[in-house]
């Protein structure tokens, strides 16, 4: 939207996973009256998008997907001087600090990182808590994800569906299961929930503890419904692990202290600070990567900028 409403021409071209959601997009444009062509989709192959990026009368590409896919996009636009935004990966952390509220803390962060079975760019994929908080916050936590229901999503009692692929959820399984062997624990038996079988995309939510950075699961983009839980000793450390990612999209502190939060969010090397939320956009602040998160800006004012040329007059009447 905000590049029709700088007067551009949009193309969209969604993952081959997801087709139909560019052709329903289109045709809800189509329906609210937009001109022919102003809202387009395209199924392409990479090689059709690549000769795409290089076409003169693309101005911008707008590119969400992984760190390999944005460094293919580089390579194409390269020497065609292109306008370009990449929102690329994340493994967005928590920080529970002594005097959050622990319970609302546990329910923020859990929806976090279970909504869309973990399938959110700025979801929570690690959370750091407070020693003096941190039994506490685990037990919150266990409770919450006990209480989701792994099911079919067009069934009404379904709080938790599957991920977009057998790939996926093996991708995910693979981390959990390295985890373990490093010394992690599950917290949640995977037995309840029935329907997460080998070889399918129906994957159990999963809670870790005697988690560290050695770990995939804390360091790699997951992408799934699967939370390492760290304790950590005081802001210094948590910052200091939090910090500790090729990746910077979003980040989160929960605590009462809202100055203090303000300081430990201008030490944490990210696009977005949340204090006592996460996982929100709002469109009048700037949604922007740091690091391997990406390049560029959607949203608010310097979103628009990203969208449109300056052109100056200079005027001289005589």
């Amino acid at each position: 939207m905000p590049a029709l409403l700088s007067g551009n021409v949009v193309l969209l071209k969604h993952s081959a996973q997801t087709p139909l959601c560019s052709e329903l997009i289109v045709e809800v444009a189509q329906r609210a009256g937009f001109p022919e062509g102003l809202v387009q989709f395209l199924h392409l192959s990479h090689a059709q998008v690549a000769e795409l990026v290089k076409h003169p009368d693309v101005a911008h590409i707008a590119f969400t997907g992984s760190v390999a896919g944005g460094q293919v996009m580089e390579q194409q636009a390269a020497g065609h001087f292109k306008s370009m935004g990449l929102e690329l990966g994340g493994k967005d952390p928590a920080f529970v600090r002594a005097d959050a509220d622990v319970r609302q803390a546990a329910e923020t962060i859990i929806d976090g990182a279970m909504f869309n079975s973990g399938q959110s760019c700025c979801g929570i994929e690690r959370a750091y808590v407070h020693a003096e908080v941190y039994e506490e916050f685990v037990a919150h936590a266990v409770e919450i994800v006990n209480g989701y229901k792994l099911g079919r999503p067009d069934e009404p009692e379904t709080t938790l569906g599957p991920m977009v692929s057998v790939a996926a959820a093996d991708f995910v399984r693979a981390q959990i299961e390295e985890a373990c062997q490093l010394g992690a624990e599950k917290l949640i038996p995977e037995e309840q929930f029935v329907m997460s079988q080998p070889e399918t995309a129906y994957l159990a939510p999963q809670l870790l503890v005697n988690v560290d950075h050695r770990m995939r699961v804390m360091t790699e983009e997951s992408f799934g419904p699967v939370l390492g839980i760290q304790q950590v000793k005081n802001d210094e450390e948590a910052v200091r692990w939090m910090n500790d990612s090729e990746f910077g999209l979003t980040a989160a502190i929960f605590t009462r202290d809202m100055g203090r939060a303000a300081t430990l969010g201008e030490q944490l090397e990210t696009g977005t600070v949340f204090a006592n939320r996460c996982d929100y956009l709002d469109p009048g602040l700037a949604w922007t990567g740091v690091k391997n998160s990406g390049r560029g800006c959607t949203l608010s004012r310097i979103g628009f900028e990203h969208l449109t040329r300056p052109k100056s007059f200079h005027l001289k009447e005589i």
